[in-house]
């Protein structure tokens, strides 16, 4: 055997990349072996593909995938940073969010309730409510809810109340919602809208936000008082009433959020959760 060429079994130990995992980048096209026996299809590596191998562990442990292992790797040799810098800024804004994700069950597991499935919120007696039509600054966007939705009311909010101190840039007449158009819940691709209700004009030139006219309409209500995520025993609580006064939903749901979590406890954020609803018709 030349001396440049190292059996899979040493180049596994050197690269910390186990043996099944060489042979499926082998059949991707990811890390071929320099060599292969003829007689025993056994492969061999060189010290040249150390490097790349490293890379490839390395890539991995950061979390990405084989196929954005594959592109990274190609825009390396073609000298393209700016592929390879967009990819480690999407893992990071992935990482970030797993970050605030695992920062929320911890602080659920730190004080839970377990009578309240780790939530220490109340919630409401439902209520109908009629809802006139709203006029509302709004932002649509698809995206990831953790993501999307408090950059979007950011950005809503940074309009409105500019930070070099000027005049509010709109008459705010309501507290900012969110707005869910999907009749499914979708870990991505979902399809958010923020909106906040205002009166009198303003002046959009040069920002992503519109105007809309959110529908009038017979809304279920229950105010939610605690963290966000355990809104979900509102919305629970809200079509258990529903069933039970053969209601049915009539179109997107709503998330008003009534306090800031930037100047109260997560123990006091209230959310109130709306669901447009119309009678269960009568079975002929």
């Amino acid at each position: 055997m030349p001396v440049d060429q190292i059996p899979i079994g040493t180049f596994s130990r050197i690269t910390h990349l186990s043996q099944k995992a060489l042979r499926l980048y082998d059949e991707r096209g990811l890390l071929v072996p320099a060599a292969r026996d003829i007689c025993t299809g056994y492969r061999y590596y060189t010290f040249a593909q150390v490097e790349r191998g490293i890379r490839i562990r390395h890539l991995l442990w950061l979390g990405f995938g084989l196929s954005e292992v594959e592109a990274i790797l190609e825009a390396r040799e073609r000298g393209d940073a700016g592929t390879i810098r967009e990819h480690f800024a999407r893992r990071l804004a992935e990482t970030e969010r797993e970050i605030g994700r695992l920062h929320a069950i911890a602080e659920v597991l730190r004080t839970q309730d377990p009578l309240n499935g780790g939530f220490r919120m109340s919630i409401t007696e439902p209520v109908i409510k009629d809802i006139p039509a709203t006029r509302a600054l709004s932002r649509r966007e698809r995206g990831v809810y953790q993501e999307a939705i408090p950059r979007m009311i950011g950005e809503i909010c940074a309009y409105v109340y500019p930070a070099d101190g000027r005049q509010p840039a709109a008459k705010v007449t309501g507290p900012i919602m969110f707005i869910c158009h999907d009749e499914e819940y979708r870990e991505t691709d979902a399809d958010i809208e923020v909106a906040l209700p205002i009166a009198g004009s303003v002046n959009l030139d040069g920002t992503a936000i519109g105007v809309v006219t959110l529908p009038a309409g017979r809304f279920a209500s229950v105010l939610h008082t605690g963290p966000y995520p355990g809104v979900g025993k509102a919305y629970e609580r809200l079509f258990a009433y529903m069933n039970e006064h053969r209601l049915v939903p009539a179109g997107p749901s709503r998330e008003l959020y009534l306090n800031d979590p930037a100047e109260v406890p997560e123990d006091e954020l209230l959310t109130e959760v709306q669901f447009p609803v119309e009678d269960l018709p009568l079975s002929p």
